[in-house]
């Protein structure tokens, strides 16, 4: 009697889920909707723009905070800290850097007297998140508005924001692709070499262009050491933010964006960018 073969299970042909689970026509519509909202304010009146960074910093201090405060019990005072916070991005602006400073500083003193209100115990551990948070966010965001001060300060932000968007664009497209050695597995699994290697260069190429035709006595060359720059610290700022969330033990800083999470988890890559881009244009082409 002839054995019959049993047919050979085959695995399950299952489509490739979106990197980190996110839903990828919502991610892609609040993309979209939050680069109308930026060309519009940057090249209508640029002031508005400014209202736009002070929003999201504000935004982004609240989340920071609150995750703070409900996975570690950290306790920040937010009315300083949020006063602070878009007193260092208007001051920025209007005033410059070294004012912009002396706010994070005073923020620091406001902080320290508002914590004093409730029991002493655990007050340098609230204090120094606070004051790591009012530079963190706000502080790091200033740069943003210093380069919006410019003359050419809308050029200058949409050179800013295109590298960095470049930077994620090519390390997620050749990772996805061609990703095969981890680049920080215990803190970031989905990030390869290959990735940023990818990130580096679209970066470069976008700063390269955008530096020869759009920046005013801007060179080729000089996107490219600012491209591939901008490339590194937003990976640094995006790793470092994983960082916190895995310490902090969640996934995402919020629920704000569709697709995307919280604004802090948009800022992570463009917070630490924001210094470098400015010293680098305020080097090559002045301020």
């Amino acid at each position: 009697m002839p054995v019959q073969e049993s047919p050979v299970a085959q695995p399950d042909q299952q489509p490739r889920k979106p990197r980190g689970g996110r839903n990828l026509p919502a991610a892609i519509g609040v993309g979209v909707g939050l680069g109308a909202v930026v060309a519009a304010s940057l090249f209508v009146v640029k002031a508005v723009f400014l209202v736009v960074v002070a929003a999201a910093v504000a935004v982004g201090v609240w989340e920071l905070t609150s995750r703070l405060s409900e996975r570690k019990s950290i306790h920040v005072s937010l009315p300083p800290l949020l006063i602070g916070s878009v007193g260092m991005v208007v001051t920025g602006y209007f005033a410059g850097a070294k004012w912009a400073a002396a706010i994070l500083a005073l923020t620091g003193l406001a902080l320290m007297v508002a914590r004093m209100s409730t029991p002493p115990e655990n007050y340098l551990r609230d204090i120094t998140a606070g004051v790591f948070t009012a530079f963190y966010v706000p502080f790091l965001a200033t740069f943003v508005a210093l380069m919006l001060s410019a003359d050419d300060g809308a050029w200058r932000i949409l050179l800013f924001l295109i590298v960095t968007i470049c930077s994620d664009t090519g390390a997620y497209a050749v990772g996805y692709k061609f990703g095969r050695n981890k680049l920080a597995p215990t803190i970031s699994p989905g990030k390869t070499r290959e990735g940023l290697a990818g990130g580096i260069g679209l970066s470069m190429i976008a700063g390269a262009l955008l530096m020869q035709y759009v920046i005013e006595d801007g060179r080729w060359w000089q996107g490219l050491i600012l491209g591939g720059c901008a490339a590194v610290t937003a990976t640094l700022g995006d790793l470092a933010e994983s960082m916190i969330k895995r310490d902090l033990g969640i996934k995402d800083m919020g629920t704000l964006l569709p697709g995307h999470g919280g604004i802090m988890d948009r800022l992570d890559s463009l917070l630490p960018t924001a210094p470098v881009v400015w010293v680098l244009l305020t080097a090559f082409v002045g301020g």
